[in-house]
């Protein structure tokens, strides 16, 4: 048990008995909440559990992509650029639905934001608290 788990039970002992994981569903309730940070804490739980299975790589995915927006949230616009780019790459590699969301809407997230950094030769950093990014939650 790492020093994080405490935290995270914390957060997401609300979600325990769903259909989803709760870490899952976590992921996405802290992601929402401008929590990136916290988001690839609680995903990453559950993604060290399903190492090497089919999931591996769209948990890592997910994580990337808070990652990314951890990244902005310090002004570290090139590392973002980055993450994006590595999260879209695990992505491409699931069907349109995966894991009960629109893989598709997750890649044009993506693609949004990414060209956000580019069109201003990533000098400029595109994240306000108004304009924050939301993932729809799994159904």
């Amino acid at each position: 048990m790492s020093h994080k788990s405490p935290k995270i039970a914390e957060l997401i002992k609300h979600l325990q008995g769903r259909e989803h994981d709760a870490h899952y569903l976590g992921f996405f309730e802290c992601f929402n909440r401008q929590l990136f940070y916290e988001a690839h804490d609680v995903l990453e739980e559950l993604w060290l559990e399903c190492r090497k299975t089919e999931k591996d790589e769209f948990y890592k995915a997910l994580i990337q992509l808070a990652g990314a927006f951890v990244h902005l949230q310090k002004d570290r616009i090139q590392a973002s650029g980055k993450l994006f780019r590595l999260s879209r790459g695990y992505f491409v590699k699931y069907p349109e639905r995966y894991e009960a969301i629109s893989v598709k809407a997750v890649l044009t997230l993506i693609d949004d934001w990414h060209d956000r950094l580019e069109s201003t030769g990533f000098s400029e950093n595109p994240l306000k608290v108004d304009n924050s990014p939301h993932l729809a939650l799994p159904a």
